[in-house]
Order: C-alpha cells, then structure tokens, then sequence
C-alpha cells in the first residue's frame, strides 16, 4: 500500500469528472464542482469509509465556511493520517482557499489510496448517510444531499399552515407593479453564460496540465536510456527540446 506516488504517477491523470462521480456515489452527495470539497469534510468521510470508524465523526464540520472551520476538519484529517502511519501532508493553507487544481490533486491521490486499500471496491456495509448524521454541527453541504431533496420535497407537500398564513399575508402586500427590478431570466443567462466560459477554461487548464506531463514522462524516458548517459548536456538539451 503506497500512501506516497510520484507526480508522474496514473493516479494524477485521473479526470474531474470521474472524482466528482467517485464521490457522489460513494457518499451519496450530489458535488458538481471539485472545489465543494475544499471545507474538508467529504476528505474525512472517505477515510472513514475506507477506515469505518477512524474518523470521530462528531468533530467533523459538515457546514464549514470559514477558513477556521474547514482547517479545523483538516487537523482532524491530519490525525487520522498520523494514527494510521499514512506518510501524506496536508496542505491546508493551500486547500481551503477552494483552488481547483490544488483539491483535484488532493483527491487524486485520495482516490489513489482508498483504492489501494480496498481494491477499488466500495465498502456495502458503510451507509454515508448515517454516518453524516453523527458529525458536528448542521449537516447543510452546498452541494446538498440526495436524501435531503427528497425530504424538502416531502416537507413542501405536508402543507404548514403556519408558513401557509405568511404566505397569503406577504401577497396582500406585495406591490401590483415590480418597478425597477431586473429581469430574473436575463441574469439566470448570464450567470449560465459565465459558468459554460468558466468550465471551457477548464477543460483547457487540464489539458494543457496532461500536455506538459506527457512531455515531462518523455524527457524522464529518454534520460534514462542507457545510450545517452554519456552524452554530452549540450546534446541532452537539443534532445529534450526536440521531444
């Protein structure tokens, strides 16, 4: 079991979307961007379905907003990593400020571990859910539930008379004309216009990161050839280059 791999390793080319999925099946969540894990709490959670029972999951943050409480679920990640004599840092500072690629290879590497812990299989007797339900404080993840849609849903046909009342009490003072206010659709557009630009960057960030890695693993390739160890560095540059 290796808990430390090399830049160059498989585990590092692993897509966005094939994390994203890995997780949302695995703890039953409903993440659409990578940077939702950046609280730390989804880390903790997937130790402890590799590990059931590691994690005290009280202590964890499931609603962490601020820089304080998600590096306080990534000291609790840390102890874990410390008691299991798993020879990883975490580099904190780095992940809860939410960068994309800083928390991508973070759970390519997580993924990578879990998987050489079970064999890439998931744990049948782990129920996520459940085990969410013994963290600290509320359990409200942006990326929200799957069982919890299904619960709103549920609580909005049940019909409360109390928020039924204040409803009918806000429509009777609600102003015949909305004046001045912008235009909900032409903003909802706008936002989904930056959010396809947002995920085109993306896609390209990542490929040109696989490009320059390919080039790397060459260059790594053709230094350890045995015909040019005694090759003059002029040479080895020139060949570099040209790879």
């Amino acid at each position: 079991m290796v808990s430390s791999i090399g830049i160059m390793d498989n585990a590092y080319f692993v897509g966005r979307n094939e994390i994203l999925n890995w997780i949302n099946k695995s703890l039953h969540l409903n993440l659409s961007r990578i940077e939702e894990a950046a609280p730390g709490a989804v880390q903790c959670q997937l130790i402890d379905m590799t590990y059931p029972g590691i994690v005290p999951m009280h202590k964890v943050n499931f609603d962490a907003k601020t820089e304080y409480d998600m590096i306080q679920n990534y000291k609790i990640l840390q102890e874990v990593f410390n008691k299991l004599k798993i020879e990883k840092h975490v580099e904190v500072s780095r992940l809860v400020k939410g960068r994309p690629l800083d928390n991508l290879e973070f759970l390519q590497w997580l993924k990578h571990y879990c998987d050489s812990v079970n064999g890439g299989h998931m744990n049948e007797n782990y129920n996520p859910v459940e085990r969410r339900g013994k963290g600290g404080k509320d359990r409200n993840l942006k990326c929200s539930l799957r069982s919890s849609k299904t619960n709103t849903m549920s609580n909005t046909g049940s019909g409360n008379i109390v928020s039924s009342n204040r409803t009918s009490g806000a429509k009777q003072f609600k102003p015949s004309g909305a004046v001045g206010r912008p235009n909900p659709s032409a903003e909802i557009q706008a936002l989904s216009k930056e959010i396809t630009e947002l995920k085109v960057a993306n896609d390209v960030l990542e490929k040109e990161r696989g490009f320059y890695f390919g080039k790397l693993r060459d260059i790594e390739i053709l230094c350890q050839a045995p015909e040019v160890e005694d090759a003059p560095v002029r040479i080895l540059i020139k060949a570099c280059i040209e790879v």
